[in-house]
């Protein structure tokens, strides 16, 4: 038998630096589900990663997210249920999270971040916060995480996902509604096609509160947990591991490729998105390559940046009217930005076509240079294509400049 993940009961746990234990318990988080039933859907399972764990004993486990799964809190846990489950595997466990980040960037920099040490053979995925809050439409929502999906299921056809789908309280409230958000239905629509199972922690929390559990107010605290809120996370992730393992694994099973249907859900999903240097524009006037890009300070203001869009190269205009072009091949052409205080206007046209407008000052940007992509033309045909961009002599009310800050083009090839 596996041997048992961290019990909670009277146990203690360090989350997110503070010491958590028979309290979490006491208020809620390790009390029985409410409504007799679980949130996970199992679908296709988690064979492959744990013939691996027993066998092999040598394995790598990623989580891709946002700010909550960059804060590391919930992968710390389940780090430990996983190593107390297998404790001979040697693991390799990557923090894959980048703060802002929803599935149209997860997709691009897959390859970068999720695949950096090698093979991967269980991999978390959540986006379901961060594509709402990022304002993406229904068909972003399910083109960027089919992207993420088939991206990785190319890399490793073997590879074992889990998808995640995170609270907040928009989404509370369109459960309590008696609907299901967006974003939901739509990541589901690829956990389905593919097999994946998933865990909807936003109606989990949602449900457990409406049965007076816990309180969101007084436990839960936010849209980035408490560290009560990371422990549930983990807890039911356990479970889904509970109900995966529960019995021996036969003898003579193997490992086998997972579902990747031939025909995906959207032909333009971003399963051949990657990240371009911007070495490659061809600067015509007003742009400068820079090769560690931080933000000048402001006395008295501190503006934040997130890791991976700071210290880095990147492509920089503050200048109305700077323009470059940019040959490329693919269906889809965007960029990876840093959206600060200061963010601008763009005018584009790709294969000379009418120049479009495009605004990359953010609500979030006042206090921070927001890591942001921004898809220019995702619906292509196939072939090579030039964009041309120039700073606009327009920007934002808001905005105290015209920066434009690019660190990487969005090439779905």
């Amino acid at each position: 038998m596996i041997k048992r993940r961290w019990a909670m009961m009277g146990a203690s746990v360090v989350v997110a630096g503070v010491v958590v234990g028979q309290t979490i318990s006491e208020r809620g988080a390790g009390k029985p589900l409410p409504y007799g039933h679980d949130y996970f859907k199992m679908r296709d399972g988690l064979q492959n990663c744990r013939i691996v764990f027993e066998r092999a004993q040598q394995a790598r486990v990623v989580f891709m997210g946002g700010s909550i799964t960059a804060s590391d809190a919930w992968c710390k846990l389940v780090r430990t249920d996983l190593t107390n489950r297998f404790p001979k595997t040697q693991f390799d466990f990557i923090n894959a999270g980048i703060g802002s980040m929803g599935s149209t960037p997860h997709a691009f920099r897959f390859t970068r971040d999720v695949l950096k040490n090698g093979k991967v053979d269980l991999f978390f995925i959540e986006a379901a916060v961060n594509d709402e809050a990022n304002g993406m439409s229904a068909l972003e929502m399910l083109r960027g995480m089919e992207g993420v999906v088939r991206h990785a299921r190319r890399s490793n056809p073997a590879m074992d996902i889990v998808m995640l789908h995170f609270v907040d309280e928009d989404k509370m409230a369109v459960f309590n509604a008696g609907r299901v958000p967006t974003v939901i239905e739509q990541h589901e629509k690829v956990a389905e096609h593919y097999g994946l199972p998933s865990i909807d922690l936003a109606r989990e929390v949602t449900e457990r509160i409406r049965a007076g559990q816990f309180t969101w107010k007084d436990d839960f605290k936010g849209l980035h947990p408490s560290p009560f809120g990371h422990v549930l996370y983990a807890q039911a992730i356990g479970r889904l591991f509970d109900a995966a393992w529960k019995s021996p694994l036969p003898e003579a099973v193997a490992i086998t490729p997972c579902r990747q249907p031939i025909q995906p859900l959207d032909a333009k999903s971003y399963a051949s998105g990657n990240l371009m240097s911007v070495e490659h524009a061809k600067i015509d006037t007003g742009w400068t390559q820079m090769p560690n890009w931080t933000p000048v300070e402001t006395p008295g203001r501190k503006i934040g940046t997130r890791a991976g869009f700071v210290h880095v190269p990147a492509l920089v205009s503050e200048k109305p009217g700077s323009t470059f072009t940019l040959t490329f091949k693919g269906t889809g052409i965007g960029l990876f930005i840093a959206a600060g205080p200061d963010a601008g206007r763009i005018e584009y046209s790709i294969d000379g076509g009418a120049f479009q407008a495009r605004d990359l000052f953010t609500r979030w940007s006042p206090a921070l240079h927001l890591p942001w992509a921004v898809m220019l033309d995702a619906e292509l045909d196939q072939g090579q294509h030039e964009l041309a961009l120039r700073v606009s002599q327009q920007t934002n009310a808001k905005s105290t400049g015209h920066a434009v800050r690019i660190m990487h083009f969005l090439v779905n090839e």
